[in-house]
């Protein structure tokens, strides 16, 4: 099986690495600049990929000529919540932010267009913070809206992907305690990782596109 999983230096993007190798999976995780805590990991499995999802550059090493998973993982919070107000929230901080939460995943995708499998999973991560439904106490306007626009382009995706049986789902991690969180949240990577790589195992018994948590509850949109 092999695997490309984006952002795969720390956090979630780290625990979803040693799961699937754990798994006896070939592992491609790429990272942005620094290879970080995938430099400590010695296994044959594991191929390290530069790839700056924020650029239309495409990645700085090798690829699997065909992909069986792939989990875009890889995103930005962008400034604190208090830079992301309605009256302190800038333009500039909305499209960088929109540029790798949302952008990025598509030209991921977009680049391995041609490589996926028939049966092929395609499990983008975004946040309940995302949810229309579910959004309760407003602010967070950079961060919600390209979560928000994720869950759309990865319904797109499914459809236009499953003639090729390539089946897309949108993931919600939970609230994780890692770098991104301050190492504050409800859960911990571990958990939320098992919780997403049991989701994305049963990814079939989800409609094209769902927007799924890490128990498996449907999320709200």
């Amino acid at each position: 099986m092999n695997v490309v999983i984006t952002g795969g230096n720390r956090g979630i993007g780290l625990g979803f690495v040693r799961q699937y190798l754990g798994l006896g999976a070939e592992v491609w995780a790429c990272f942005r600049s620094e290879a970080g805590a995938l430099a400590d990991i010695d296994e044959q499995a594991l191929h390290k990929v530069r790839w700056d999802i924020g650029r239309d550059d495409g990645p700085v090493g090798d690829l699997p000529d065909a992909v069986d998973l792939l989990i875009n993982n890889a995103g930005i919070y962008g400034p604190p919540k208090s830079e992301q107000s309605l009256d302190r929230v800038r333009p500039a901080t909305m499209l960088e932010v929109f540029n790798i939460d949302c952008i990025g995943p598509l030209r991921v995708v977009q680049h391995l267009l041609d490589r996926f499998r028939p049966g092929a999973v395609i499990a983008n991560v975004s946040s309940k913070m995302g949810s229309v439904t579910d959004n309760s106490s407003g602010g967070t306007y950079a961060y919600r809206a390209a979560k928000a626009a994720l869950v759309m382009v990865s319904r797109s995706m499914a459809l236009d992907l499953a003639p090729r049986d390539v089946h897309v789902i949108t993931l919600h991690p939970g609230w994780v305690r890692t770098d991104m969180t301050a190492h504050q949240g409800l859960i911990d990577v571990q958990t939320s990782v098992a919780g997403m790589v049991d989701v994305i195992g049963r990814a079939r018994d989800y409609d094209p596109g769902a927007f799924v948590a890490f128990d498996g509850s449907l999320i709200p949109y």
